[in-house]
């Protein structure tokens, strides 16, 4: 067996990229891999000739692959993909906190302690006094606004 023989090495230089897709998912070695063969068949059949032709086609062939399929081993392949939730607001609403200074009357700003740090406070305009525990309603801009918890009347 001649190590010089271009046919075996893009052959086996595509199985072994092939075989890489078990230790580097994505899709993409597999299909650079299936390039390689690609390259070796044409070089077998004498559609090409010569080192810089089947370099050529290799390029060729792989762009074409990863735009045609790439989505395909994607789906089969998978992958981790995992999104938090991006908007904070959603994450501050209804959330209790404990007014430390009065707020209010009007658009008078007070103090809360919010997830353990105190926080400036705007109402909705009536007097919140201190001690009162409150919801987050919303941020606005670096002071959160809130409304007294109502208690259920028996």
């Amino acid at each position: 067996m001649e190590l010089t023989n271009p046919i075996l090495i893009w052959a086996v230089i595509g199985v072994i990229l092939m075989l890489a897709e078990i230790i580097v998912p994505g899709g993409i070695v597999i299909l650079i891999g299936a390039a390689c063969l690609i390259v070796a068949g044409a070089l077998t059949f004498g559609i090409v000739e010569g080192f810089v032709q089947a370099l050529t086609l290799w390029f060729i062939t792989s762009m074409v692959l990863l735009l045609a399929f790439r989505h395909v081993t994607q789906r089969l392949i998978g992958g981790d993909a995992h999104v938090d939730n991006t908007d904070e607001e959603l994450d501050l609403y209804n959330q209790p906190a404990i007014v430390k200074q009065t707020i209010g009357p009007g658009q008078k700003q007070g103090r809360v302690e919010f997830q353990g740090t105190e926080w400036s406070a705007l109402g909705d305009g009536s007097e919140i006094e201190a001690g009162t525990q409150v919801k987050v309603i919303c941020r606005e801009n670096i002071a959160l606004v809130v409304e007294p918890i109502l208690e259920p009347k028996a």
